[in-house]
């Protein structure tokens, strides 16, 4: 039919539309393996994200630029981790409470800072973005191969799993194993807080908990992938492909829009339970200090 795209056209489209999907859940589910490798649960993930996102609007908006929001972005996910780090190494409290406590805050901050900054509560005045290709979309796709080599290959890695397995071993030997798990959770908030940083510039502006859940479905990748990098990446894919399949399907009036709705969900339960058992078990010391 003349005028109709082709069909390599609608491929690259869709595929695009994956990755930018994708993006943020590759960033956050990056950090929930650092943490988690670590021996530091990452429940937090969604407070970080939105977080990130929120400064990301207020670093773009004071620079001018997306460079400035996506630092302010990395910075605002860090300092959220840091409340969890502070809370958890050093005053050890319960890791679960404290990351029920960090997103609860993180929804109260971020509308909180929104009305003092711009007299709103629900949204920011528009920032701007990357236009063309995005380095955030780029690191998206390097971050998993990166993290999986860091891990397999560096000095950190051997520690990070060290921490993560047998703290009490890593600490016989000279390790520093508090050192290493505020190390793990401060970059695993710096790289949700990119995640959330490229919601809010994909979208030119931050809006009040625009991170929807995606800090659990990133958490849900992690545990689907047993925490392996390359296996978390392809399931953070999963995840996008399901949730691009809704965006189409609420196109059409074939399936009613509220089971459309439920689809990554729906996905992130059976990921859960698929996570769950198995031979690859999570970290043996994960939100533990001794083995």
């Amino acid at each position: 039919m003349p005028g109709a795209p082709s069909v390599g056209l609608v491929a690259l489209a869709l595929l695009a539309q994956l990755l930018r999907i994708a993006t943020p859940y590759l960033l956050a589910a990056a950090g929930g393996v650092v943490a988690e490798r670590g021996g530091m649960m990452s429940l937090g993930l969604e407070g970080y994200m939105l977080t990130g996102a929120c400064a990301a609007a207020f670093g773009a908006a004071a620079t001018g630029s997306a460079s400035g929001g996506v630092a302010a972005g990395a910075v605002g996910g860090a300092a959220a981790a840091a409340l969890f780090a502070l809370a958890t190494v050093r005053a050890r409290a319960d890791q679960i409470i404290t990351a029920i406590a960090i997103n609860l805050l993180a929804v109260g901050a971020t509308r909180f800072a929104l009305r003092v900054a711009f007299g709103s509560s629900s949204n920011s005045p528009r920032i701007p973005g990357f236009g063309g290709l995005d380095p955030l979309v780029v690191g998206g796709l390097l971050v998993m191969p990166v993290l999986a080599a860091a891990i397999a290959r560096t000095r950190f890695g051997l520690r990070l799993r060290a921490a993560g397995e047998r703290p009490d071993a890593a600490t016989a030997a000279g390790i520093d194993v508090a050192r290493i798990r505020i190390v793990a959770v401060l970059l695993s908030g710096a790289l949700a807080g990119l995640g959330g940083a490229y919601l809010a510039l994909d979208q030119h502006q931050f809006t009040d908990e625009m991170t929807a859940g995606r800090g659990f479905i990133a958490l849900a990748a992690v545990i689907f992938g047993r925490w392996a990098p390359l296996r978390v990446g392809v399931a953070c894919l999963v995840f996008a492909a399901a949730e691009t399949l809704e965006l189409h399907l609420q196109l059409t009036s074939a399936v009613p829009s509220q089971f459309v709705s439920m689809i990554p969900y729906a996905l992130t339960i059976v990921a859960l339970i698929r996570g769950s058992g198995g031979r690859s078990p999570a970290p043996a010391a994960l939100g533990r200090w001794e083995r």
